[in-house]
């Protein structure tokens, strides 16, 4: 017993002697926890926008907007390969962010992972096993949840402890006659800036702060692939699919029916099939991520090529206001919509107008145009608020935040035809400008109406 005692002393010694000269080394989060706590909510998005319900409503609803019928395109081979371009480019986006921190990794596979996402969506290989199965990703999703939450939570501690510490810093600075009563808010301050410190350690060890660089990216990773894989299968882009997503496939079956074997994916049929036979042809030869990049570039007809597709929504809202309470804007308000025209508008507007007589008095007239307005603005205004929303959550201010919408850039005027919508504008303008003189000679004769009535009642005084 004393020698195997002994000589289980010996290879403790050996090993620890070892670790001290090639220690462990386990790179943490620290800092770059904040930075990852906006990647997180943009995956948990992407993947819910790829759920049954979604990808349903986009098939039988989005692509059927009558604006969008009307101005973007009648064809859903076009919308859906949009849909499902804009759906890549955005995972193309955040992938970029986990490229950056890949590098940190120890994990040489993980340092790898820019390649083999490329290698992944030309091919479908998957040599590290990184798509997950469904009920995986949706526990690594709540995982994810809740280490952005306390994440938040440890960002949100760490700027009251800054607080506590200015706050400190005054009073010890400050000159205060009564020393007693000095000497307590400082000790007060000194037990909240204990507390606060306590409950920052706490945080850190359940937030992504002291999470390894190597176990989040692994997450990110292996969430960028599973959403990847499943964009794939629900748009039918089929090659070298990994068995990995069998649990949604029977609902999917429901959604997208098809004679093919359970194995194939191919749960796409119609329109949506032919726009995938038609990437696959040009995957291996221009990539995955660059044919759908190509897609989602404006024709030279679009607003979104003229970059017009914000003006033009801020110009459809203000007109829809104008329309619906014509009677709160005056002369300076019709002089600031009209200013805001292109060439091209004011043109189609002045011929429009050619011939109409001053004259706006007619409420048959009224109530027609009217009608006419709330149809057009039925379905032009929905588009022109979806192109609102959609820069909103891209903006700057809100990069770090989790998108509220599921807008998809087909339902807003960034692919709208240009010429048809400067005609449904020019119409709305034309409307306008009837109902706002109506509603100024109407206002008019009621005011001449009651300064005579005055006048009468005046003069029988």
């Amino acid at each position: 017993m004393g020698i195997e005692t002994w000589l289980n002393k010996v290879r403790h010694s050996i090993t620890h002697s070892f670790d001290s000269v090639h220690p462990v080394k386990r790179s943490r989060l620290g800092v770059l926890a904040f930075e990852v706590a906006g990647i997180m909510p943009k995956l948990i998005h992407l993947w819910q926008l790829l759920s049954e319900k979604n990808i349903t409503r986009l098939r039988n609803e989005s692509i059927c907007l009558e604006g969008v019928r009307k101005i973007v395109s009648t064809d859903d081979t076009f919308l859906l390969s949009l849909a499902c371009a804009e759906m890549v480019e955005n995972l193309v986006t955040v992938s970029k962010s986990v490229v950056r921190l890949s590098k940190k990794c120890e994990d040489s596979h993980l340092r790898s992972f820019e390649s083999v996402l490329d290698t992944f969506a030309n091919t479908g290989r998957d040599p590290h096993n990184w798509v997950l199965g469904w009920k995986e990703m949706e526990a690594r999703n709540k995982k994810m949840d809740r280490y952005v939450t306390a994440t938040s939570a440890l960002h949100q501690a760490i700027e009251e402890l800054t607080v506590i510490e200015n706050n400190l810093k005054k009073v010890v600075n400050h000159k205060i006659s009564d020393y007693n009563l000095k000497q307590q808010k400082i000790i007060d301050l000194q037990q909240k800036l204990h507390w606060q410190k306590h409950e920052i350690k706490c945080l850190k060890d359940k937030s992504l702060w002291n999470k390894s660089c190597d176990t989040v990216t692994s997450l990110l990773v292996k969430s960028i692939f599973t959403i990847l894989s499943r964009i794939k299968l629900m748009f039918n882009i089929n090659h070298g699919y990994p068995n990995s997503l069998p649990r949604s496939l029977s609902a999917s079956a429901t959604v997208y029916p098809s004679d093919h074997a359970l194995n194939s994916f191919n749960f796409v049929s119609g329109p949506l099939a032919k726009s995938a036979k038609h990437q696959e042809k040009n995957i291996m030869s221009h990539g995955f991520f660059d044919i759908n990049s190509k897609i989602l570039k404006p024709a030279s007809m679009t607003l979104g090529a003229a970059a017009l597709a914000l003006h033009y929504a801020n110009l459809i809202i203000v007109t829809e206001k104008m329309i619906r309470s014509p009677q709160l804007f005056g002369v300076d308000a019709r002089d600031d919509i009209y200013s805001m025209l292109p060439n091209s508008i004011r043109a189609s507007l002045r011929s429009r107008l050619k011939g109409i007589g001053f004259s706006a008095s007619d409420p048959g007239l009224a109530n027609e145009w009217k009608a006419a307005l709330g149809k057009i603005l039925g379905w032009l205004s929905p588009l022109a608020h979806n192109m609102m929303k959609w820069q909103s959550e891209r903006s700057f201010e809100h990069q770090k935040l989790m998108p509220k919408t599921c807008v998809l850039l087909l339902r807003t005027l960034f692919f709208a035809d240009q010429e048809k919508t400067e005609a449904a504008i020019t119409e709305l303008l034309v409307g306008l400008n009837y109902i706002w003189r109506f509603e100024r000679e109407m206002n008019a004769k009621a005011l001449l109406s009651c300064n005579n009535f005055k006048s009468v009642h005046k003069n029988i005084s």
